[in-house]
């Protein structure tokens, strides 16, 4: 694939538009040559919605989330799909296009931010399987609807400052592509996804709000459940993403260069 941009070299014209295209190329290459195309971004968190909420409603007595339980999941399983979607992709970013990446005189970062750009709007696909369930469950939305925007912003935020850091030392370090999916398999699980910060007692919950995803995941879920508002979770979510975020810029310039000699 050629990239062809616009405008003059390093502009954010050039940048916008180049970004575009490979993200549209990212989407168009995963739903091409897949038969199910685009119920494959809402194929993976039904599944496991719908596994979780048999475990947890017809199997064991459940002591965690709100009704309708389907919901609560769903509201975090969608923004867990796209956050592990990503950063799994971030460990092969320069590495599955090495040459393109070699010749191109575009910013390097544009490997990172395209992922996160084409995972965000299979994630904003999948909105509509939440509204589905959401009028189906009987969930009513209220005033938190309106941070659902600032979750999608702070998460765009998040997944950019870790990809900064993931996908160079990933080139560098190979065998970090295989320690990151153990991480993310333990992360999961730290998460609460199938659970809420408010449902852990005392200073578990002062620990789990350390996790970036947790203040995230908030934001996204008191749009149907306004009691699972946690204000330390949130605010420690705002601070890591922008910390990470000025972490990972930082951290690409100095590794660009190595970056380079290795692919």
């Amino acid at each position: 694939m050629t990239v062809r941009a616009v405008g003059e070299p390093g502009s954010p014209r050039r940048y916008v538009h180049s970004l575009w295209l490979l993200s549209a190329r990212d989407l168009k290459v995963r739903y091409a040559t897949s038969a199910l195309g685009y119920l494959w971004s809402v194929l993976d968190p039904l599944v496991m919605s719908a596994i979780y909420w048999f475990v947890f409603t017809q199997i064991f007595s459940r002591s965690v989330g709100e009704q309708p339980y389907i919901v609560f999941l769903i509201t975090a399983l969608l923004p867990w799909v796209w956050f592990n979607s990503a950063v799994s992709d971030f460990t092969r970013a320069f590495s599955k296009d090495a040459r393109l990446v070699r010749s191109t005189a575009i910013p390097r970062s544009i490997w990172v931010n395209r992922i996160v750009l084409s995972k965000g709007i299979e994630f904003l696909f999948s909105l509509p399987v939440l509204v589905m369930f959401a009028v189906l469950g009987g969930a009513s939305a209220g005033w938190g609807l309106l941070l659902f925007p600032v979750a999608v912003l702070l998460q765009v935020v998040l997944l950019v400052g870790l990809g900064l850091v993931v996908a160079p030392l990933c080139v560098i370090y190979t065998d970090l592509e295989r320690t990151t999916k153990l991480i993310l398999r333990a992360l999961f699980y730290a998460t609460p996804i199938i659970y809420g910060v408010t449902d852990l007692p005392g200073i578990t919950e002062q620990l789990a709000a350390l996790n970036p995803l947790s203040g995230i995941l908030t934001l996204y879920r008191v749009a149907f459940f306004p009691g699972q508002w946690d204000t330390f979770a949130v605010l420690m979510s705002v601070v890591t993403a922008f910390g990470l975020l000025a972490i990972g810029i930082f951290s690409f310039r100095a590794l660009e260069r190595p970056v380079l000699k290795e692919l």
